[in-house]
């Protein structure tokens, strides 16, 4: 790891970018990139992450959204 991500990586622990609802002890972009995930998945993680501090319901449903589609592009590259 280059000392740049390292300082992004230590910095995102002290400062958050954008309220109190990713407060944990890994953040959700963290994981995502840790676990190399793609746009579906790491909107699904995002809005599981948040939605008991954020929005709720309202990202319990972009969360299914997201997962509909990770099923849907899945369907289509193995034909089921």
């Amino acid at each position: 790891m280059s000392h740049y991500e390292e300082e992004r990586k230590e910095q995102s622990r002290i400062a958050q970018v954008g309220g109190d609802h990713y407060e944990s002890e890994i953040q959700p972009f963290d994981y995502i990139r840790a676990n190399d995930l793609g746009f579906f998945e790491g909107n699904i993680v995002k809005y599981i992450t948040r939605y008991k501090k954020k929005n709720g319901l309202e990202d319990l449903l972009k969360a299914k959204h997201y997962m509909e589609e990770l099923i849907n592009d899945y369907g289509a590259k193995t034909n089921r």
